[in-house]
This record gives C-alpha cells, structure tokens and sequence, in this order.
C-alpha cells in the first residue's frame, strides 16, 4: 500500500481507502455484518487506514467503530458525517446554515456517532453536504474550532455536493476546511477544471467517492441489469441509464485497448493519477473487492496517452436526481 498526505494536515493516508456507505445495510442491500467485518479487517490487513462513514449510513458507523476497536494496534484514521439539519439533499444556494448546520446540530450528531462507534474521537468529521453561501455566516466554525480543541476531532471537511465542485471553492480558498470529499471519476471530471487546483494550492486534502461510478465503471451494469428491491441502485440506474452505461463503458473499453474486465482498475487508475487526490474510497463489501482495489496501490499510474484517450470520455449527468 502507498500513502499521499491528506493535504497540508500532517496525516498520511492509504491511497485506496474505505467507503463504508455499503456496509451500513441501509441503501445497499445485500451487505451482512459478519462479511463486512471481514472485509473491513482484510483491508487493515492490506494497509489501508483510512474509513469514510457517515451518521446516515445505517448501521456503518457502529460496524466500523467495532472493527476500529479491535484493531487498536494499528492506527486507523476514521472520518464521518453530520447529515444537515433540514435533510435537504444536495444543499441548494439561499439556505441560511442555521437551517443547515447549527452549532447545536453539530455537537449533537458528533456525541451520537461517538457513541454507535464507540470511539473518543474521529479523526475527520464532515459535513454531508455543502454550499458556499455559508461561509461567514452561523456559528458552525466556532462549533468545529472548539471541538477541534475538545479532542473530538482532529480535522474539518466537507462532503461536495453531487456534480457541483464549484459550490466549494470558496471554502477551499478561504484556509476554512482541511479536506473535501468529491465526485470524481472517468465520467465527472470537472474537479479538475477547478477544485483540484485550488486544493492543491491551498494545502486541501482530497477525498474521492464514486470513483466507480456506484458500478457504472466496473462493467457489470448492462441493459439487462436489475437490482434486489430496495436497493437504491434501481433508483440511480433506472429507466435506459443501465443500456447508456453499457454503451459509454463499452467505448472506454474499446478506445483503451483493453479487456472488458479491466475498466474498474483502469478508472481507480485513473483517479489515483491526479497528484492532488489525497485518497480514493470504493464501496467495499466483500474480501474478493478489497483484495482486488488494494492491490492497484502499486504506483503505476496511467500513461499520458491513456489519460488522453479518457479526457475524451467526460459525461456530464447527474443520475441521483
């Protein structure tokens, strides 16, 4: 396993990290604890430290909070998430943050994810979205200095609304955050028109989600795919999106040079050539994944031609609304 500094924090993470959304049995369905526990061990095991839970995710923070607990010998670093306080998905501009994240709101889903992790600390608590009309405004600053210096957290971010990169950059330039976790894949480049740089610039670590494009990169999703009842993945893949995907994945494949069963390793590649992401976090619900995403952490970048090929591929959509 490779390590990347999370920005200008001190901290050094694993470059495949952990996403923990599919652990939690609530959206994806299909996960169970006892394989979970397994997966999350064998990822420690392989040098991964770094785990990205959030309060909304079911029963994830608990489940990684045990595991953690288990492994004490091994420094694990652990961030998670205050949902808003109006459960509006994404935050939409005009919002007053006292709608959103006040002070109080803050502290109190913290002490809650505290106590289903038993944990002291985490080592990053984010917001779970975020809009840069709040930036001066409410007291969610003061809030995070002071738990900051309470020892309940050790840095700052902020989860980036789904395709909007630009609704931080204002955050990102203003010394405000220590992290943002962002979009960014084969399909949604647009980070790196902007936010990227600017996190470079300014010493913001980079986490990324939906690398795999919730399975649209890894090429299992064709025309005929369907998902178990509940799973939210009928939602995102309704209608003909799966046949879209199979027809954009299909190019990929195609224009690469490569075999059908390469695309997820070459869009994690893809995502870990960018020298300002700090971390990547694929769903990893099974050994079988963690086995197969950790060992990309091998330092072989993707070639300018193939990164070439891929600029050629963006697909600006937003299948979650």
């Amino acid at each position: 396993m490779r390590y990347r500094e999370l920005g200008r924090s001190g901290l050094s993470v694993s470059e495949i990290g952990y996403g923990a959304w599919g652990i939690g049995e609530s959206s994806w369905v299909g996960a169970t604890e006892d394989e979970s526990v397994r997966a999350l061990n064998r990822a420690i095991d392989l040098g991964v430290n770094f785990i990205d839970t959030a309060r909304g995710y079911g029963e994830s923070e608990r489940i990684v909070g045990r595991v953690v607990r288990e492994r004490a010998g091994d420094e694990v670093l652990v961030a998670t998430k205050v949902p808003p306080k109006n459960r509006v998905w994404p935050a939409p501009a005009g919002l007053d943050p006292a709608e959103t994240f006040p002070g109080e709101h803050i502290r109190a889903s913290l002490e809650t994810s505290l106590g289903a992790a038993g944990l002291d600390h985490f080592d990053v608590l984010q917001f779970h979205v975020w809009n840069d009309d709040w930036i001066g405004r409410g007291d969610w600053l003061e809030t995070i200095a002071e738990l900051k210096q309470e020892g309940k957290i050790r840095l700052f971010g902020v989860s980036v609304n789904d395709h909007r990169p630009d609704t931080a950059l204002a955050l990102v330039r203003s010394g405000a955050v220590d992290s943002v976790q962002v979009i960014y894949n084969v399909f949604d480049q647009s980070p790196a028109d902007e936010l990227l740089p600017a996190c470079e610039e300014h010493g913001v670590g980079v986490v990324v989600r939906v690398a795999l494009d919730e399975g649209g990169l890894t090429g299992r999703i064709t025309a005929g795919t369907t998902f178990p009842e509940g799973d939210f993945r009928n939602r995102y893949f309704r209608d003909d999106r799966p046949a879209q995907v199979e027809q954009r994945v299909a190019a990929i494949v195609a224009d690469l040079g490569i075999a059908a069963d390469e695309i997820a390793e070459n869009a994690l590649r893809f995502v870990l050539s960018s020298p300002a992401v700090s971390t990547v976090i694929p769903g990893m619900r099974t050994v079988r994944n963690v086995e197969r995403n950790t060992a990309l952490s091998d330092g072989r970048p993707l070639t300018a031609d193939q990164l070439a090929v891929l600029a050629k591929h963006r697909w600006q959509r937003n299948y979650y609304s």
